[in-house]
């Protein structure tokens, strides 16, 4: 029987001589299983040509996160980068640009116990969003691309992205928490209910 490395190295590998693989959409069994924790799975430029890889397809995707489960690899892998700035989401939304960083075997705990609610949508069920309940703050403890253990506390919308790409480490997808009645469509979305707040959507949706 193949040892869980060889499993591995086979399912990246071939990624690693693609420029853009295809994110794998809301029905592949990678989205709904516990990813393993890397331990060694890859060697040290494998693992790095693979986090390069996963930062070249969230930018083209373009998204803000990507874990390794939506390119179908089953391990605590996720890169996050969030370069937008807008004074009005930063004021509503609590939204500040995050510099790039991997996390690897990431742990997020809630840090406070408020929530909020904004919608978000998922590279791997596109055309959709929703409003999700989030913490306000967490902390993550995880290890960086060089091996270092890190410990960082997130508020706001990056705290929002490190709780949705931790979900995808534990097989939840954000349609998982989702409030239900504010699913719509990308284009409805964008035509209703884009504003900073979601009082309006809130209102219109009655979610």
């Amino acid at each position: 029987m193949p040892s869980e490395t060889s499993l591995i190295r086979d399912l990246v590998l071939p990624l690693l001589e693609t420029d853009l693989p295809p994110i794998v959409q809301l029905g592949h069994p990678a989205l709904r299983a516990e990813a393993l924790p890397y331990d060694g799975q890859l060697d040290s430029s494998e693992l790095t040509a693979l986090i390069d890889l996963m930062r070249r397809v969230m930018h083209a995707a373009p998204g803000v996160g990507l874990a390794a489960p939506q390119l179908g690899i089953p391990l605590q892998i996720a890169v996050l980068e969030d370069a937008f700035e807008d004074p009005e989401q930063t004021d509503v939304r609590d939204r500040r640009p995050l510099p790039f960083f991997a996390a690897i075997n990431p742990v997020c705990t809630p840090a406070s116990e408020d929530l909020v609610e904004f919608f978000e949508g998922c590279l791997s069920f596109n055309g959709y969003q929703g409003a999700v309940p989030r913490y306000r703050t967490v902390s993550l403890q995880y290890t960086d691309a060089q091996g270092a253990a890190s410990r960082r506390v997130f508020e706001g919308w990056q705290a929002r992205i490190v709780q949705h790409e931790t979900d995808h480490l534990a097989g939840t997808v954000y349609v998982d928490k989702v409030l239900t009645r504010s699913l719509c469509s990308n284009a409805e979305y964008l035509r209703r209910w884009a504003s900073p707040s979601i009082d309006e959507a809130r209102r219109g949706l009655g979610f």
